[in-house]
């Protein structure tokens, strides 16, 4: 099974390389436009230079079963596009786009070529998010800190917020009829967002704050009299009574622990089973961010 890795920076080194490489029928082919960042990931990965392309269009020739797309935000668009129109399932970092118009675009271009495409929202698969969904989740709360970061509203709100988001989406009990944001701008830039969430029986509430002096991400499902507590996706707090920590294990992988591995994997099996992957439920996450920019810029 040929897999293309397009894009070669820190999340596909830290994250989907060290999965894709020891898979056992998977030959990953990479790409990048950099001959040094091309040489230096072959070399790490021992991969022979048949599969190292600084060229999509070699690559493309070169025929792939699947790719995984992490190249820079900008640049992500149009290599989707390309990978599609040949005919080549893919599996890409959020965002899809840039704006839900061209995500939109991809997605219908996806439905009518019949290739699967996925989003990869991996949080959905990291193993104390997703045991969430078990708990009573009257009342939940996402928090993403991080400092010094501020950014322009539609780079933070589709980059990073993005994935807040999808995941108050992933583990809300049902569907939203109430949505509410505020936010922090200064000097043009967004220091914070919070998105509310609520529909029946439920409150899902989202922060992300690029000054908040600290870099972590708590997550609290609560109801019943009970809550559970989830930091940085490794550590598990239950209050019930007193409370009870269990911690990663220390021979996880970082990538299992984020979920990152299981996504990886769940798209390399739906490939060769010939399951077809559409990013119908990722444009939903998308949609909410496009409403969440709207709020927060008055739709300018």
């Amino acid at each position: 099974m040929k897999v293309g890795v397009i894009g070669l920076g820190d999340i596909a080194h830290k994250a989907y390389l060290p999965v894709l490489t020891t898979q056992p029928g998977v030959r990953p082919v990479l790409h990048a436009r950099s001959p040094a960042a091309l040489h230096a990931a072959a070399e790490t990965y021992r991969i022979p230079p048949c599969d190292r392309h600084d060229d999509i269009g070699a690559l493309l020739a070169s025929g792939l079963d699947a790719a995984f797309v992490h190249a820079p935000d900008l640049a992500r668009p149009g290599l989707v596009e390309r990978l599609l129109r040949a005919g080549v399932p893919v599996y890409t970092d959020p965002p899809l786009a840039g704006s839900l118009a061209a995500a939109e675009r991809l997605a219908a271009l996806a439905e009518r070529r019949g290739v699967s495409l996925a989003v990869g929202f991996h949080r959905r698969h990291a193993p104390a998010y997703a045991q969430c969904r078990e708990h009573p989740r009257d009342l939940i709360l996402l928090q993403q800190h991080r400092t010094g970061l501020p950014q322009e509203p539609r780079q933070l709100v589709f980059g990073s917020f993005l994935h807040v988001a999808d995941t108050l989406r992933f583990l809300a009990p049902g569907p939203a009829d109430r949505v509410t944001v505020s936010a922090r701008l200064d000097g043009g830039l967004l220091d914070h967002v919070v998105l509310t969430l609520a529909g029946e029986g439920f409150t899902a509430i989202g922060v992300m704050n690029h000054r908040s002096g600290s870099t972590e991400e708590i997550l609290q499902v609560a109801g019943q009299d009970a809550r559970r507590e989830v930091r940085n996706l490794a550590e598990i707090i239950d209050h019930k009574g007193q409370p009870s920590i269990r911690r990663r294990g220390d021979w996880v992988p970082v990538a299992r622990q984020r979920g990152i591995e299981q996504a990886a994997l769940a798209f390399l099996g739906a490939v060769r089973s010939g399951k077809r992957l559409s990013a119908q439920d990722a444009l939903r996450s998308h949609e909410l961010c496009e409403r969440v920019l709207t709020e927060i810029t008055g739709g300018r």
